[in-house]
């Protein structure tokens, strides 16, 4: 009996990798194992830096509370400290976006947690 090969189906595999790698330079576009590669560390990257973006972002979030609570006297510890302790449940996101843009709103948590 002869060899059978499934050129439909690799030929599926191929096409898809090549459409993930639409938009590299060069010949990481259509060169099929280069393109292989590409997306393969592409894919990695991607993974890696989904949650690398969360740290990144509460790393953010932290400096403008930071720089909003100094503004009234405190500093980052004593104020997210003092909010634990008086209850005051907001997140460190919605914490940040008010004292970047709301300062007024922002004051008014400082002053009662003072």
């Amino acid at each position: 009996m002869s060899r059978s090969t499934n050129h439909v189906a690799s030929r599926a595999r191929r096409k898809k990798i090549l459409k993930q790698a639409k938009g590299y330079f060069g010949t990481r576009k259509n060169v099929w194992t280069v393109a292989k590669n590409a997306v393969d560390k592409g894919m990695v990257y991607s993974y890696r830096d989904r949650r690398t973006k969360k740290r990144n972002f509460r790393s953010l979030w932290i400096m403008r509370i930071n720089a909003g609570a100094r503004e009234h006297g405190l500093s980052y510890s004593q104020f997210i400290g003092k909010c634990k302790a008086n209850g005051i449940e907001l997140n460190r996101k919605v914490l940040a976006d008010l004292a970047m843009n709301h300062p007024e709103a922002f004051k008014a948590v400082v002053d009662k947690v003072k």
